[in-house]
């Protein structure tokens, strides 16, 4: 008898969810799977909205980003009968197993569904932050990475026609990956990420030095970093404990900060959700496939709660737990590699 999978994609979305649902669909096609589109992620297994999904409904979308299944933030243990309801639409619908596509947040619901409700859940690792453990990389981050650079780029020819420093911030949460290789692959001058307790003074200096060398400079700052002027105790949090970033104008409070301190004319900007979006790279566009195919293998195998996870030039299968259990953040190696380059 032929099994009927679901697929959701929850958490923000990014390049490579489009290719990995293609993917996913093009494997189960093999095994004659019926495949099935949950919308908005864990919302619609809460809400019963769901879709029948074809070959000719992802044929197209290896060079999409985005999501055509939609996404949300929605977090089942933080809602009344949230998780009775998403086992309640599981069995209405005759699903036998879920892919789930997400970072931590999303996988970590996955994880809970499996340990604790005994769902037949499998994960693909999708988040632009770069921050899931057990995989060397999460589809979504090269292509963020990539549209932070051009804009960095940009920046730096107003910098240079201007004489002034250039601030970029960029998404990342609580992990500095973004930041870190935004800043390298630009050759930006100072690199600020959540990791570090920024030295402010240093930094000025730094900043100083550089500008009487070229008359201008450019700093990448990740949007997660901690300033002293800025509060934390009225700030909102979201379904899964995280404070929404989106109010914080850390490049506006690092830009006067700077200003006052060194005298440089200094502007800011932000490039938010353009990271997001945009035509995928070619790593995210494989990543995405190869990821969204081996989740499809490890339903076949009934080898569940199981994330495809990249090592090396392999896909393999980690745990859930393990690859939720802690976020993947900067390390002094990084950290150290980076500071080279500040001189």
């Amino acid at each position: 008898m032929s099994k009927r999978v679901g697929i959701l994609t929850g958490g923000g979305d990014c390049c490579g969810l489009n290719p990995a649902i293609r993917g996913a669909v093009y494997r189960a096609h093999d095994f004659d799977y019926e495949v099935f589109g949950i919308k908005d992620g864990w919302r619609g297994l809460i809400d019963g909205n769901i879709v029948k999904i074809d070959l000719q409904d992802v044929e197209e979308l290896v060079d999409k980003s985005g999501t055509i299944l939609g996404t949300s933030r929605t977090n089942p243990f933080k809602m009344e009968n949230g998780v009775e309801r998403v086992i309640s639409t599981i069995k209405n619908y005759g699903l036998d197993a879920l892919l789930a596509m997400g970072g931590e947040d999303t996988l970590g619901v996955a994880s809970r569904l499996y340990k604790e409700c005994k769902v037949k859940i499998v994960g693909a690792p999708k988040t632009m932050d770069n921050d899931l453990s057990s995989t060397d990389f999460t589809f979504g981050f090269d292509s963020a990475v990539t549209r932070a650079v051009e804009a960095m780029k940009s920046l730096e020819d107003t910098g240079k026609s201007h004489h002034r420093v250039m601030i970029l911030e960029v998404m990342g949460r609580y992990a500095g990956w973004v930041a870190l290789y935004t800043g390298l692959a630009s050759g930006a001058d100072w690199i600020l990420l959540p990791e570090e307790e920024p030295d402010i003074e240093e930094m000025c200096k730094q900043l100083q030095r550089v500008y009487a060398r070229k008359k201008y400079a450019l700093v990448v700052v990740s949007e997660g970093i901690k300033l002293p002027s800025i509060g934390i105790e009225k700030e909102e949090l979201d379904q899964f404990g995280h404070m929404i970033l989106r109010k914080r104008e850390i490049g506006q409070v690092l830009a006067d900060l700077i200003c006052e301190k060194t005298s440089l004319e200094t502007r800011h900007a932000v490039i938010g959700h353009i990271q997001r979006g945009g035509i995928p790279t070619v790593f995210d566009r494989m990543l995405g496939l190869r990821t969204g195919v081996k989740a499809m293998e490890l339903i076949a195998k009934e080898d569940f709660g199981k994330m495809a996870a990249m090592n090396g030039d392999k896909i393999i299968s980690v745990p859930l737990e393990e690859a939720t259990k802690e976020i993947k953040i900067v390390n002094k190696e990084w950290l150290d590699f980076a500071k080279i380059f500040f001189k």
